[in-house]
């Protein structure tokens, strides 16, 4: 009979293993370090007239951010850049995030594109987006059963 080593935590270290290879593939590899792409934070509101998006994308110019518009979804891209610093003595540590980035993000109601507006300040761009006519109008009759 042959005596087999018992080891409880042989799946955890398996599950790890995997996990590692996971990040590893969602992240690029530069210079040592990982970094990955980010994607913009968004915040919704909706009033009777329009829906209102904000999103944060800190350290760029408007030249840099692509918005896009269709009835019922916004897409954003845009890059940020990092900038190259060469040190001579010291050392640089970064939590920022570079890269470029897509988001699309899907509107609860239909929107009228083409008098959407924007506007880009300290960091937040914020869209206003007018309700299209027939949704702000829009009744439904309910069939009542007895």
């Amino acid at each position: 009979m042959t005596l087999v080593r018992w080891q409880p935590f042989r799946n955890v270290t398996t599950l790890q293993r995997e996990m590692d290879r996971l990040f590893d593939s969602l992240t690029e590899h530069e210079d040592n370090l990982y970094r990955t792409a980010f994607a913009p934070a968004a915040e919704l509101q909706i009033d009777r007239d329009n829906v209102y998006l904000q999103l944060e994308v800190p350290g760029l110019t408007p030249e840099e951010i692509e918005v896009q518009v269709t009835a019922d979804s916004v897409t954003i891209d845009g890059e940020r850049k990092e900038e190259k610093h060469v040190e001579e003595q010291g050392m640089k540590r970064s939590e920022f995030r570079y890269g470029k980035f897509h988001r699309t993000i899907g509107l609860p109601e239909k929107v009228q594109r083409d008098r959407v507006q924007a506007k880009y300040e300290h960091g937040i761009l914020k869209l206003t987006l007018p309700k299209a006519e027939d949704e702000k109008n829009k009744t439904v009759k309910v069939l009542v059963e007895a």
